[in-house]
């Protein structure tokens, strides 16, 4: 079980402390899955990176007691210096995990064909989220967190991300966050919103598209003189 508790989370701005999220708390048991909607900039993203462990909460804790991947396709961890091939070691290693069978599934998943024994420097963006999104799959945590942002390559290759996520690991955890009411409709059996800082928890997807058509309204523009 993945359990947030009263987690709060602030950063500083040059017009003072702001909120981002506000005592949210959420529990995500072993092979369900939860998406999360919100408007962009609601805090979305920032929720993620405390799952994943990449940033700690301002206060409240959160416990998990199953693996936890990083955020799909996230290439903020690459050592830009090293090959694909290397950073596959690294992040196996940090992992505990043997890197040497994973070799020809990331090589054929990626099809980055040589530039996977050059450095990551050299890869265009897509190159670097095919690499981010094939050591997702290659390593197996009992829970995926996937961002929004979520966008490999070409139509086919989005289309075999899809099955090896979705249909090959449907008995996974995950977690969804996404501003399109669509995609968490396709893939959660249930739904939260987002809305202020503060994390409401629905038992059904339609109740929280209903409530997001209604109150996760834009937050006004503040202009500043």
């Amino acid at each position: 079980m993945i359990s947030i508790e009263n987690v709060s989370k602030t950063y500083g701005t040059r017009f003072g402390r702001r909120t981002v999220l506000d005592r949210v708390n959420l529990k995500l048991e072993k092979g369900r899955n939860v998406g999360i909607l919100g408007r962009n900039g609601a805090g979305k993203s920032t929720l993620i990176r405390l799952l994943s462990g990449a940033e700690d909460p301002t206060s409240g804790r959160i416990h998990r007691h199953m693996s936890v991947s990083w955020p799909l396709a996230f290439t903020g961890a690459f050592q830009t210096h090293l090959t694909g091939l290397d950073n596959l070691k690294f992040v196996c290693r940090v992992y505990g995990v043997d890197w040497r069978p994973l070799v020809p599934f990331v090589e054929e998943f990626t099809e980055l064909g040589l530039y996977f024994r050059e450095p990551v420097m050299h890869y265009s963006v897509g190159m670097l989220m095919r690499l981010a999104f094939a050591l997702s799959m290659a390593i197996e945590f009992d829970c995926f967190l996937i961002d929004e942002g979520l966008a490999v390559g070409d139509s086919r290759f989005g289309d075999r991300c899809h099955v090896e996520l979705f249909q090959k690991r449907k008995d996974r955890s995950f977690i969804l966050v996404s501003h399109d009411p669509n995609i968490i409709k396709t893939y959660c059996e249930r739904a939260c919103v987002l809305h202020l800082g503060r994390l409401h928890n629905f038992d059904t997807v339609d109740e929280a598209y209903d409530f997001y058509q209604s109150a996760a309204v834009p937050a006004p523009t503040v202009v500043f003189d």
